[in-house]
C-alpha cells in the first residue's frame, strides 16, 4: 500500500470517528427542533397542570411508583431537550409528591438530564475544541479545572445563568464526569427543594384562581374577557432569589481562600 492510500485511509478513518463522535449531537439536534416545531413547550404551563389537576392527583395517587418513575423520565427529556419548563417541571413535581419527595425526583430527573447533554456536548464537541484549543481557552481551561466543583456549585445555584447553559460550559472546560455529576446534583439541591415546597403550596394557588375565574365568568358571562392564568414567576420571591445569590457567594470561597494562599506562597 502506497503512502497516499495509507493517507487517505487514515483521513477517512479519522472523518468516520468524528461523525461517530457527532451523531448523538446531530440526533439531540434533530429532537430538540422536532420538539420546538411541534409547540411541545406550550404544554409545560401551570395553566395546563391546573386544568389537569384532578387526573394528574388520582393517577398519583393510585400509582405512585409508575407516577415517579414517569415523572423522571419526562423530567429528563424537558432537560436533554433544553425546553424552558426547568422551573415548572420542578413546581409540579412539589405540588404532586409532596416538597421532600418532589424534590428529591426533581434533582434526580435534572442531573439525569443535565448529564446527559453534558456528555453528548464533551464527547462531540468539547474533547476535540480542547485539542485545537489556543493559549486563550487553555488557560481559561486549567483556571476551571483547578476548582471545577466550586465553580459548578456556583453556576447552579445562582439562578442568573440559564440552566441549559451551565450543561454545556463544563463540557468545553473540560470538566469531568465524577466533578459534574457531583456538582450538578449538590448544586440544585436548593434551588430544586425550594421551587418544589413552592409547589407543595400550588393547589391552594390553583383553587383561588378558579374561584376567581369562576366569579369573573358569572359575572361578566364566558366572553366577558375572564382569564385563568398562572405565572411561575409570581411564585418567585425577591427572598428567594437574594438566598440563591447568597449561596453562590457561599460556592465561591474555597476559590477565594486558594487564591489568597498562592499569592502568599509565590510572595
Amino acid at each position: 500500500m502506497t503512502d497516499d492510500n495509507k493517507t487517505e485511509n487514515t483521513k477517512s478513518d479519522e472523518q468516520g470517528f468524528s461523525l461517530k463522535k457527532s451523531l448523538p449531537l446531530i440526533i439531540l439536534a434533530g429532537l430538540i427542533g422536532a420538539a420546538f416545531y411541534f409547540d411541545l413547550h406550550t404544554y409545560l404551563s401551570l395553566q395546563t397542570v391546573a386544568e389537569n389537576r384532578e387526573a394528574l392527583t388520582g393517577f398519583v395517587e393510585s400509582n405512585i411508583v409508575v407516577a415517579i418513575a414517569a415523572f423522571i423520565a419526562i423530567y429528563v427529556v424537558v432537560v436533554a431537550l433544553s425546553l424552558p419548563g426547568g422551573a415548572l417541571m420542578t413546581i409540579t413535581s412539589g405540588f404532586l409528591f409532596g416538597p421532600l419527595l418532589g424534590g428529591l425526583v426533581a434533582v434526580v430527573g435534572a442531573t439525569i438530564g443535565a448529564t446527559i447533554i453534558f456528555l453528548i456536548a464533551k464527547t462531540s464537541f468539547g474533547e476535540p475544541l480542547a485539542a485545537r484549543a489556543g493559549p486563550w481557552l487553555e488557560k481559561l481551561r486549567d483556571g476551571f479545572q483547578k476548582d471545577a466543583l466550586s465553580y459548578l456549585l456556583f453556576l447552579r445555584l445562582v439562578p442568573a445563568f440559564p440552566f441549559w447553559l451551565v450543561n454545556l460550559a463544563p463540557a468545553v472546560l473540560g470538566v469531568g464526569l465524577t466533578t459534574y455529576a457531583i456538582g450538578t446534583f449538590l448544586g440544585i439541591i436548593p434551588g430544586t427543594f425550594a421551587f418544589a415546597f413552592v409547589g407543595a403550596g400550588l393547589d391552594s394557588i390553583i383553587e383561588a384562581q378558579q374561584t376567581s375565574f369562576d366569579a369573573c365568568v358569572a359575572e361578566k358571562g364566558a366572553d366577558g374577557g375572564c382569564t385563568f392564568a398562572l405565572d411561575p414567576g409570581s411564585l418567585l420571591t425577591p427572598e428567594i432569589l437574594i438566598a440563591f445569590a447568597a449561596l453562590g457567594v457561599v460556592a465561591l470561597i474555597p476559590v477565594v481562600i486558594r487564591r489568597i494562599r498562592d499569592r502568599k506562597s509565590a510572595a
